[in-house]
């Protein structure tokens, strides 16, 4: 008789307390997990929209898996802090005042954040270098002193592969300044050096001569994007003048159509008899 008596008491004392808070705690969670999936919609759809993708260099692919990225990056803080939100709320329908713990959580967040400053801080620039498109993997880039072709991208660090071979790991944090050789377009720069005997305008001419028969190559046509063409007098050397040739061609083709236009340069020069000089000394003995 004393159970029944104890637990007719329990059920009539939790009763009234379901109907309101029940209820209430119910809807909360109710409410945060519909909230969330709003919001996870909304994020995805404004990431889609908003990140541009490359008109020169187009991968769907790594372009996909950077909006996949940042996509979960946004839910996965929008989510926590919901649910943050959602069990404070709850804590008050049980009588507990959340005062403290959020005074708590806030000391402890000061002290986990003293002692992950240069991860909080990796994770930051990793953040901004994906919503600003500073480079993507495929590019070849200059970060910290290093250089090499972008392996991977990840909030922690970017991986590089120098000319050697050599596998480097970034943290996006020591990232001050990022050069991007491979971004809409590249750049074939030239200093060619000549004898001072020649004609600078005859051998200007037999530059941009070549120069347009490799733009013209059905091999080369579609890498060149604006047919280099000598620019003028760069330098007054020891034993030659330099001549500035430049052109643009599709990101990552500078290299090769370099080593080309030189290699057809040299050739060109030979059959003109034009002279490209190379250091001398000249001895003189005394009689």
């Amino acid at each position: 008789m004393f159970m029944n008596i104890d637990i007719q008491n329990i059920v009539q004392a939790i009763i009234p307390w379901a109907m309101v808070h029940g209820i209430k705690i119910i809807a909360i969670l109710i409410g945060a997990g519909i909230f969330i999936r709003i919001i996870k919609i909304f994020i995805e759809k404004a990431i889609r929209k908003l990140i541009k993708p490359d008109q020169v260099a187009k991968d769907p692919e790594a372009e996909k898996k950077r909006e996949d990225t940042l996509i979960r990056i946004f839910n996965s803080t929008v989510s926590v802090l919901i649910w943050a939100v959602a069990f404070m709320m709850i804590l008050s329908e049980f009588g507990i005042n959340a005062g403290p713990l959020i005074a708590g959580a806030g000391v402890m967040g000061i002290a986990i954040g003293f002692g992950a400053q240069y991860m909080i801080r990796d994770f930051l620039a990793g953040l901004f270098i994906m919503l600003e498109n500073q480079y993507r993997v495929g590019d070849v880039i200059e970060i910290a002193g290093i250089g090499g072709k972008v392996e991977d991208i990840t909030l922690r660090k970017t991986v590089l592969r120098d000319i050697d071979g050599a596998v480097h790991h970034v943290p996006n944090g020591e990232i001050k300044v990022a050069s991007n050789k491979a971004q809409e377009f590249s750049r074939v720069h030239l200093k060619i050096g000549v004898a001072y005997k020649e004609d600078i305008d005859r051998v200007s001419s037999v530059l941009n001569q070549v120069c347009k028969e490799m733009a013209e190559d059905e091999q080369w046509k579609d890498s060149i994007t604006k047919t280099p063409e000598v620019l003028g007098i760069d330098d007054f050397a020891e034993s030659s003048v330099v001549i500035k040739v430049l052109g643009e061609t599709l990101p990552l083709k500078q290299w090769e159509v370099a080593r080309e236009l030189r290699k057809r340069i040299k050739i060109a020069f030979d059959k003109e008899n034009i002279e490209i000089p190379f250091p001398q000394v000249s001895v003189w003995q005394r009689k």
